[in-house]
């Protein structure tokens, strides 16, 4: 499988070479205008990126294998830190949102760790309960049980796009492993009542919710975000405006260098530089489900396959939020946007994807 390795590490490398890019193409004149150094972004996109390297380096060099009997205990530390993220004095407040820890200038998403420990356990899991997956009691409530418990505290920070990604990730692993789709459609029925709840209870969820339906019907408020962004696309045409040239990111498009650089990519390097992005995706995906099929190892194969469901998961939502096919949520477009957790998680993911795959060929 040498080849796919290769194919997998050039598409990252293009995706992030792309993403260094952008981030200081769309966060430059912002960042130059409120904290007087138009480099700040980069810069510390930079040093991100180089934790994340050694990071990757670091899952490359051990045998997978040895993650199997860890399942647990990172399962444990990242429910550990989702409830420390939520008290005051620990975690970091901000815009009415307890998601970081504030360690010197950065910040850390436990989040971001929950999503990989979870697809490490889960892999542990099925691995160990194939013979067991159709039994309600043995194969399908312990995952549930450990679901809530995710979903509920990352609800809690609040982050409900994070939480909903997470429920899907592991029901569409549980679903391939050989879950019963009666129980999987019971579990969605009875998560409505809570989803309606949670968004319709809440302001600025509907708020989404009704920008999503027609964000032109109040351009300049609940829909700003959304109509800046498809104007951003809009105004890119064919070949885009020529990069470092968006007018959106003049303050027009917020969260341009993080959830919504898809759309400044749009506007700067036009439908061939968006459909460039969906391509390496696509690749990213096709690549690692080949890996993932091919790998003989029940923890292996689970684990390839859930890292590729998470990434591609992020990556159609990010994109399908800025067309303006999904409501907005705060997903980061997985190797381009700027996000120091998110960077560092998923290259590490990628590193744990690559692994799989080598040791397969020893």
């Amino acid at each position: 499988m040498r080849d796919i390795r290769i194919s997998i590490a050039v598409v990252v490398t293009l995706m992030v070479s792309l993403g260094i890019t952008m981030i200081y193409s769309s966060s430059g004149i912002y960042a130059m205008q409120e904290l007087g150094d138009k480099t700040y972004f980069l810069s510390r996109h930079l040093l991100f990126l180089f934790v994340a390297l050694l990071a990757a380096f670091a899952v490359m060099a051990v045998d997978y294998r040895h993650l199997q009997w860890a399942a647990k205990p990172l399962l444990l530390i990242a429910i550990a830190l989702l409830v420390l993220v939520l008290v005051p004095g620990i975690g970091k407040s901000s815009f009415g949102a307890r998601r970081w820890f504030k360690i010197g200038p950065f910040n850390f998403q436990p989040s971001e760790f929950a999503k990989l420990a979870v697809l490490i356990y889960l892999a542990d899991f099925l691995s160990r309960k194939q013979n067991k997956i159709k039994s309600f009691w043995e194969g399908f409530l312990p995952v549930i049980i450990i679901l809530c418990v995710l979903c509920l505290l990352v609800v809690k920070q609040p982050d409900l796009g994070n939480s909903v990604l997470i429920a899907v990730m592991m029901l569409i692993l549980m679903y391939t492993a050989g879950a019963r789709i009666l129980h999987i459609m019971v579990l969605a029925l009875m998560a409505m009542p809570a989803l309606f709840v949670l968004v319709v209870c809440v302001p600025y969820r509907w708020k989404r919710i009704i920008a999503f339906i027609d964000p032109w019907k109040d351009a300049q408020g609940v829909g700003f975000q959304l109509s800046q962004s498809q104007i951003a696309l809009g105004s890119g045409g064919t070949f885009g405006v020529g990069l470092g040239k968006s007018v959106q990111k003049l303050f027009y498009l917020p969260a341009a260098h993080t959830d919504f650089i898809f759309s400044i990519i749009g506007e700067e390097l036009g439908l061939l530089g968006t459909l460039a992005v969906v391509v390496l995706f696509g690749v990213f995906i096709w690549q690692g489900a080949r890996i993932a099929k091919r790998t003989t190892d029940p923890f292996g194969h689970f684990l390839a396959f859930g890292i590729v469901v998470m990434i591609g998961l992020q990556a159609v939502v990010n994109i399908g939020v800025s067309i303006g096919a999904f409501p907005t949520k705060g997903l980061p477009l997985p190797f381009i946007s700027y996000g120091g957790s998110a960077l560092i998680f998923n290259m590490m993911a990628v590193a744990l994807l690559l692994n799989i795959s080598r040791v397969q060929d020893l």
